[in-house]
């Protein structure tokens, strides 16, 4: 069986933990794993091989913490590389195209967590019977409150008699009460053959151009073998499709394409411990507490305060007298907002999308190469510390607004600049013109730390023209 990982999204009701360059999946929230990890552990015990469906920037994200993690054959995962996002049913229909038909798939969102890992494995094998069996099966998780942000599937008994969208409380009560309601949980299990033959049957327009996507997939590196000839789609280890074809795939849920339709869908009733993870309230729910029902946080201080969600690990966090309130603290933004009002958070993250770079990026920000903290940021100038994996370096550039000037900290870096190549180690420095072409290189065993100061009139991460780019990153 293979576990199809779906790790699309931003999760902007996580903001500012949560960002588009490192979503709420890769976050390390519990015991120092993110989501991510935890669902690699959790399905690697039941799926023999993963597949993971993201795009470039998530991609190395995703490898980086798939090798932190023991017991995981990284060589036997392979990815699908989206340029856009068209929602579930492409990416699910891409991932299943590039398999055999008679394989089975799980398919699992990378950002939900379950506690009750005893019973997930129970209902993951009643759900494989149930797709040798040639049915599309859905993970229906048991509702234990009228829950107005998950929409619903009515069942009689493992048939899906409906789905619903997400209700208003008076319907969520009745649902409730009813008991052959379930959330919808967003996973699926079938063969990729009768899933496809599905989505061709009933989104024909999705099933053949996700065909074409597939043909026009983008040459990797990884797409040949070792005397240089293509290997078949089903043999890859990277896939990345056309941006241009990507665009002509049209956009729909996995559940509007095909579940909604299909006369193949069971259900499997779900009691796991289940929790998307999808609010700051739902957060609170899943972190430990103190005494005082306050989430624990090392750089907390309170006097009186009660049930307060408290995140931060860069500065003293202090409260008097406050009750039931989610303070975020991330170095760049905080958010302060009643436990209950969470899900307006995805609303903060439109107002401030037009004006700044707070919904894209943290302080810190990853990179394939390594990481770049902004340590000052002004209107003509902007120091950072980058860090660079040994062996890792960063694409052969120019910027057409600032210059640069790079000091080592520690490490040996190797600086091409124009037509030179020069070698710098601690305490060494040397400037990059505006206009002028460079690239910074570690070729050491440890890793290489620089500070960099920019100076221009501009001064944005888009000020970058790669001319060579090792990680094969979209402008």
């Amino acid at each position: 069986m293979t576990n199809i990982i779906l790790c699309g999204g931003s999760g902007t009701r996580l903001w500012p933990i949560s960002r588009t360059l490192m979503p709420k999946q890769f976050v390390k929230l519990f015991n120092d794993k993110s989501l991510f990890q935890l669902t690699l552990q959790r399905n690697s015990a039941a799926c023999d091989k993963l597949f993971i469906v993201s795009n470039s920037e998530q991609y190395f994200l995703a490898l980086d913490q798939l090798n932190e993690i023991n017991n995981i054959n990284s060589s036997e995962t392979k990815y699908l590389l989206e340029p856009v996002g068209r929602n579930t049913a492409p990416a699910i229909a891409l991932a299943c195209l590039a398999l055999e038909k008679d394989e089975i798939v799980l398919v699992t969102p990378s950002d939900h967590l379950v506690k009750d890992e005893a019973q997930y494995r129970k209902v993951l094998q009643e759900a494989k019977d149930l797709a040798k069996s040639d049915y599309l099966v859905t993970f229906g998780i048991k509702p234990t409150f009228a829950e107005t942000g998950f929409g619903y599937i009515e069942a009689d008994g493992l048939d899906a008699k409906a789905f619903h969208e997400k209700p208003d409380f008076e319907k969520a009560t009745a649902y409730l009460m009813a008991g052959n309601y379930y959330w919808n949980s967003g996973m699926f299990c079938f063969k990729a053959g009768v899933f496809l033959d599905e989505l061709q049957k009933y989104a024909p327009q999705i099933y053949e151009a996700c065909k074409k996507a597939l043909g026009n997939e983008v040459e990797t590196s990884s797409n040949h073998n070792a005397h240089g000839s293509e290997v078949s789609t089903s043999s890859k280890k990277v896939i990345k499709i056309d941006k241009a074809s990507m665009l002509n795939i049209p956009e729909d849920s996995i559940d509007y394409a095909v579940m909604e339709k299909s006369s193949k869908v069971k259900v499997v009733p779900s009691d796991i411990g289940w929790s998307d993870v999808g609010s700051f309230d739902a957060l609170y729910d899943e972190l430990p507490k103190d005494e005082n029902g306050n989430s624990i946080n090392e750089k907390y201080v309170q006097i009186d305060s009660k049930n307060n969600l408290i995140y931060g690990n860069e500065r003293k966090i202090t409260t008097v007298d406050i009750e039931d309130l989610i303070i975020v603290d991330t170095g760049d933004a905080l958010l302060i907002s009643k436990k209950g009002s969470s899900q307006k958070v995805k609303n903060i993250v439109q107002k401030i999308r037009g004006d700044s770079e707070l919904h894209n990026i943290h302080l810190t920000a990853h990179r394939p190469w390594g990481t770049y903290t902004i340590l000052e940021d002004n209107p003509k100038y902007k120091i950072k510390r980058i860090e660079v994996k040994p062996q890792g370096r960063l694409s052969l550039q120019k910027h057409f607004h600032r210059s640069e000037h790079w000091t080592v900290v520690s490490g040996t870096a190797i600086v091409t600049l124009g037509e030179r190549e020069v070698i710098l180690r601690a305490n060494e420095s040397i400037y990059i013109p505006m206009g002028e072409l460079h690239r910074l290189q570690n070729a050491g065993k440890l890793n290489l730390v620089i500070i960099e100061t920019q100076i221009g009139d501009y001064l944005g991460e888009d000020d970058i023209v790669r001319i060579d780019d090792d990680y094969k990153r979209e402008e």
